[in-house]
């Protein structure tokens, strides 16, 4: 009897303890449950809030009524109005576009314009209060001071709404197909095939010049009273297609709970119903939220942390979060999608993306995600390449099916050489030479003189000269690397030359890059810290303090052509004390401001970590401590320029961990100041590499000694294969600089 005791009460032991454990688990945080999405949408930040999966082509939010550069991704955090939802946007851009496709619930009497800021109450708008927000990764819900409570989530191509209408209301939805952000609506049609479903399209012109989307809706209620009005006036033609299409579903019954399935598509209204179909074909919003948050989940968990700082896990984990939003899918569930060309592409053997924001994704963001994405790596460069067919040259600023040709350079250059020089074989490597080389030898954007090796002109009409001439030459230097690996010599020789085209523009007399007109001769209007015009024409959101540094590819040149390297540490010295004179305008992208360093904007964000470059590493330390402490923040305003498409975040993914990719396509990341105790990187084929941090503290910011794998590591860089292999990489850190700890 005492045995069958002492065995029954193990055993309920065991399961107490075990009850104890799962309960446990599940009260620990998730990597996801760090994230604040508020994060960088007040400020400049201009980063998406709403419902949305990584890399997915639907975003769907909430939209402010449009009011300038703030507003670009819609929502501001200063803002307190709501239009509506809709099922597309952009997240930290410099300018808007998208919001395609906005749904509106709203209670009372029929209002078919939205208002305005100063009349709300005229319009279907409703105001709101964040004390009635909830977000989190996947899923966005607001109480409006309607009445009328909203909640979203997505899968990769259909946003899931969910309105709770209040007693006793009239109520009402609206699809309003004029509404966009910075576009207009050129085409639009909404048409229902059934009780509860609705087809339509809207083509609109903005920053993407033509971009066209098709849409379904599906309703779980019947839509008994659907009218179309051109702007104001109804309609009552059976299929209308207008530039100003709206459609007002009204209840004669309130309806209390209604969801929606908006599945989206570029290609055609029937494959945006297939979307629904294949994504969403039941009613389970929590299970679809509980899909979108794993998903996230899944994608954060590659990189776990160990700090005493809660905060810093916040903003590490919101900066992972932001960095996955683009670029964006841009196919239908069945691999169907829209050319640059506007032709439709059916089941197509890869996967294509939009979004593509590579100016300023390549510095860091395509190398994070060498890392950290490799399953999409191919996908994202077979994108490009068929970019390449079907507009005759690599991609420079692409947006849902167009070439905006924005910012400077052909940063989809870089972005594959380094996928080839990292190793990724899911594309075709001669294919991709083929279109860097050729895109390289066309003549536009300037590389008409630039191949020949002569400065593109200043002129009336030509700007941005020296700007253009350095993010080519980097262009170069990528494709110089890649070359030499496939064995073409010639072509090696002849691209490592033009990387250093950025010399053409040296004025030593100045000791800055300046404009050279047509002439030969200098552009006399010349100012190191104007950024505004005229004297700041020759570069690109910056001035010539800026652009003095835009060499990664060509360090040791560069620091010759300064005159060696005292004179390169003491004009880096300045650079970062030197303050723009009082009452000189500066631009609003250069944000984050030490000295002339701008770190809201991406020309500076490898600058810091030139310092180890010419042996004092140190220096770097300070400074990428200085920024990550001062610049990136838990709250609304707490990312200091514009998030665009990943680049920000990505730059503090990398400086968090200890180190940074200067050049990408040489595979060496410099090394930092990690402020993490632990981090592991969650590899492919089960492997994990391991960065510590051995007396870490706010204090001791500087590296003493490093151990890679165990050994002594005596560079200031780390290789890519030193991470994808796997293994550990060390640092001990102090309170005092040991300028003897690297070679």
């Amino acid at each position: 009897m005492n045995k069958y005791f002492n065995f029954e009460l193990i055993f309920l032991m065991f399961f107490m303890l075990a009850c104890i454990n799962s309960d446990k688990s599940r009260m620990e945080k998730q990597p996801v449950d760090y994230v604040d999405p508020l994060i960088g949408s007040g400020g400049h930040g201009h980063v998406f809030v709403g419902a949305n999966v990584p890399f997915g082509a639907v975003q769907i939010g909430p939209n402010n009524i449009y009011k300038g550069w703030d507003w670009c991704s819609g929502y501001h955090y200063s803002d307190s109005l709501i239009i509506g939802f809709s099922q597309l946007h952009l997240s930290g851009t410099g300018i808007g576009d998208l919001a395609d496709i906005l749904i509106m619930p709203f209670t009372g009497e029929v209002r078919l314009n939205k208002g305005t800021q100063e009349y709300p109450h005229n319009g279907y708008l409703s105001t709101f209060s964040h004390d009635n927000e909830k977000i989190k990764p996947g899923y966005y819900s607001v109480k409006m001071d309607n009445g009328v409570k909203v909640e979203l989530t997505a899968t990769e191509r259909v946003g899931f709404h969910k309105y709770y209408f209040p007693e006793n209301e009239k109520s009402h939805i609206i699809i309003d197909l004029k509404e966009g952000i910075n576009d207009k609506t050129t085409k639009s049609s909404i048409t229902q095939i059934d009780e509860h479903t609705l087809l339509g399209h809207r083509f609109s012109r903005g920053w993407a010049k033509e971009q066209q989307v098709f849409f379904a809706i599906r309703s779980s209620v019947p839509i008994t009273n659907l009218k179309l009005y051109d702007n104001t006036i109804l309609l009552d033609e059976d299929n209308p297609e207008s530039k100003i299409l709206k459609g007002l579903i009204s209840f004669n019954k309130n309806p209390g709970k209604i969801e929606l399935k908006v599945g989206i598509s570029p290609v055609s209204e029937e494959n945006a119903l297939a979307n629904i179909n294949a994504e969403i074909p039941g009613w389970d919003f929590d299970m679809v939220a509980t899909s979108a948050r794993n998903k996230w989940n899944d994608e954060l968990s590659k990189i776990s942390i160990e700090t005493k700082n809660e905060s810093d896990k916040k903003i590490f984990y919101t900066s992972l979060y932001h960095a996955f939003m683009h670029p964006s899918l841009f196919n239908d569930h069945n691999g169907d999608y829209q050319g640059t060309d506007n032709k439709i592409y059916r089941n197509a053997d890869f996967t294509n993306y939009t979004v593509l924001s590579l100016w300023d994704t390549y510095r860091a963001a395509h190398p994070l995600f060498t890392i950290l994405q490799p399953e999409r790596i191919d996908d994202f460069v077979n994108t490009m390449l068929a970019i390449y067919d079907h507009q005759g040259y690599l991609p420079i600023w692409h947006l849902n099916g167009y070439e905006t040709k924005t910012m400077v350079g052909i940063s989809g250059l870089q972005v594959i050489s380094e996928a080839y020089l990292k190793g990724y074989r899911g594309f075709d490597a001669e294919r991709a030479y083929e279109a860097i080389k050729k895109t390289s030898m066309l003549d536009i954007e300037g590389l008409d003189y630039l191949k020949e090796f002569k400065p593109i002109p200043f002129g009336e009409k030509t700007g941005r000269t020296v700007a253009q001439t350095m993010e080519l030459s980097i262009s170069d230097g990528s494709t110089a690397l890649m070359a030499k690996s496939m064995g073409k010599d010639e072509d090696f020789e002849y691209f490592r030359k033009r990387g250093k085209n950025y010399q053409l523009y040296y004025d030593e007399s100045v000791g800055f890059f300046r404009g050279i007109k047509k002439d030969g001769q200098w552009n006399e209007i010349f100012d190191p810290t104007a950024s505004k015009r005229p004297f700041a024409r020759e570069y690109a959101e910056g001035n010539a303090w800026q652009y003095l540094w835009l060499v990664p590819q060509d360090v040791a040149g560069l620091v010759d052509l300064l005159g060696g390297k005292d004179t390169f540490i003491a004009r880096l010295d300045s650079f970062f004390v030197l303050e723009t004179e009082a009452g000189k305008e500066v631009i609003s992208d250069l944000t984050g401001l030490i000295g002339q360093y701008a770190h809201g904007n991406e020309p500076s964000h490898h600058i810091v970590y030139l310092y180890a470059s010419v042996g004092q590493q140190w220096k770097t330390a300070e400074k990428v401590r200085q920024i990550m402490s001062d610049f990136y923040k838990d709250n609304p305003d707490g990312i200091i320029g514009n998030e665009d498409c990943g680049q920000m975040s990505a730059w503090y993914i990398f400086s968090s961990l200890g180190f940074y990719p200067v050049f990408p396509a040489s595979q060496e990341y410099v090394l930092g100041s990690p402020i993490f105790d632990r981090a592991d990187i969650r590899l492919p084929g089960g492997k994990t590499f391991t960065v510590l941090a051995e007396n870490n503290s706010p204090d001791n910011i500087y590296i003493q000694k490093v151990e890679l794998n165990g050994h002594e590591h005596k560079k200031i860089y780390i290789s890519h294969k030193d991470i994808m292999n796997g293994g550990s990489l060390k640092f001990f850190m102090g309170d005092s600089p040991n300028q003897n700890f690297y070679e």
